[in-house]
């Protein structure tokens, strides 16, 4: 029996296409614990994400975890999921669709986009064989994740890879690391909290709440801590916020172990006992909204607030399918695949291209 995956059915015909697979963390396809606990089973097993020795942490996942979390974190979902589903899957899958259309006007018929999740369905697996089944011979992994760190950008690179293996007519291959300080992305956040001061008026503090990771990793020289800092910096320059009038921390801590500081619960409160007035909280690295941000930051962290005292407090929604986050995104997979796009301008003379090239191989006694 082959090692390799089927290959896509071969035809003379087909044309050569660049492919973009749009990849986010992933979801549980129900919030429910029967759903929930194989996709935390495949995100908790994986090393890049908790990195203890496996003979320590496996008997932990299976024996404490795995039994009794999912039950809770099903009434989590639960609060924040809709009518349509995960909103973490629904973003996703929109911005995929919005990112063909971006690239579609400007690059005609020769590039086809595909998402994908790390963890769940559709999986990273399932999104590159779309992907050559569609006929791209080039593919570039485009993880939505600003800020590269290893338990996010570098883990989705290693299941590319992984699949990559099992192929035997293997796609050229490109990666974006990041984009923490990408002009665009950094415009389309500044816009996005104008857009809604606009609305909601604007409150006396902005905190940006980034996802944590253990404290350890920034010591053995996982970059994320900067680069959050300095996407941070960049926001607080675009927007023109005064020293003193924002801050940053750092939210979803798991375990014992030290996370990045300061932890963001413990900087609601103490901006609630400052009597701070109004406290806007934007989450700049998620470009989605999940459950990270609706139920950790709008519902939890609004408790927690006002628990403290606070007098209000206003959650600032992610990217998701804003105009300029879509036009920022096609520009960045635009930089990403120079040399590999065909300008739609030259749609037909590609088509005659790959005419010819059928008809040559036939005559040379090629059956398709």
């Amino acid at each position: 029996m082959s090692r390799f995956a089927p290959e896509p059915e071969f035809s003379h015909g087909q044309p050569t296409r660049t492919g973009v697979l749009v990849v986010n963390l992933g979801t549980p396809a129900a919030p429910t614990s029967s759903a929930i606990r194989p996709w935390l089973r495949e995100f908790l097993s994986d090393p890049r994400v908790v990195e203890l020795p496996r003979a320590l942490w496996l008997p932990i996942l299976h024996g404490f975890i795995l039994p009794f979390r999912p039950g809770k974190t099903a009434h989590k979902y639960a609060s924040i999921w809709s009518k349509d589903g995960s909103p973490l899957a629904i973003w996703t899958e929109k911005q995929g669709k919005l990112l063909k259309g971006w690239l579609g006007e400007r690059h005609g018929d020769s590039i086809r986009i595909a998402h994908a999740m790390r963890y769940g369905s559709p999986s990273i697996e399932t999104g590159i064989h779309q992907l050559r089944q569609s006929g791209c011979e080039r593919i570039l992994i485009l993880p939505l994740y600003p800020q590269y760190s290893a338990s996010t950008t570098a883990t989705v690179i290693d299941e590319a890879a992984r699949v990559l293996a099992t192929l035997r007519n293997q796609p050229a291959l490109r990666t974006l690391r990041g984009f923490h300080d990408d002009p665009g992305y950094i415009k389309a956040l500044a816009q996005s909290v104008q857009r809604d001061w606009m609305t909601h008026g604007r409150g006396n503090h902005l905190l940006m709440s980034f996802h944590g990771v253990p404290r350890y990793t920034l010591d053995k020289g996982d970059p994320y801590h900067c680069l959050c800092l300095k996407t941070a910096r960049l926001l607080a320059t675009e927007l023109g916020l005064a020293e003193g009038s924002w801050s940053v921390a750092f939210q979803s801590r798991f375990g014992k172990a030290e996370w990045l500081k300061p932890y963001t619960s413990t900087v609601i409160s103490e901006l609630a006992k400052k009597k701070i007035g109004r406290l806007d909280v934007i989450c700049p690295g998620f470009v989605s909204d999940c459950l990270e941000t609706l139920e950790e930051i709008a519902l939890e962290g609004k408790a927690d607030f006002l628990a403290a005292g606070g007098s209000e407090y206003h959650f600032i929604p992610c990217l998701n399918d804003a105009p300029e986050w879509i036009h920022a995104l096609g520009m960045l997979a635009e930089r990403e695949l120079s040399g590999w796009l065909t300008d739609g301008k030259n749609a037909s003379a590609q088509k005659n291209l790959t005419e010819q090239t059928l008809l040559r191989a036939k005559a040379m006694g090629a059956s398709k």
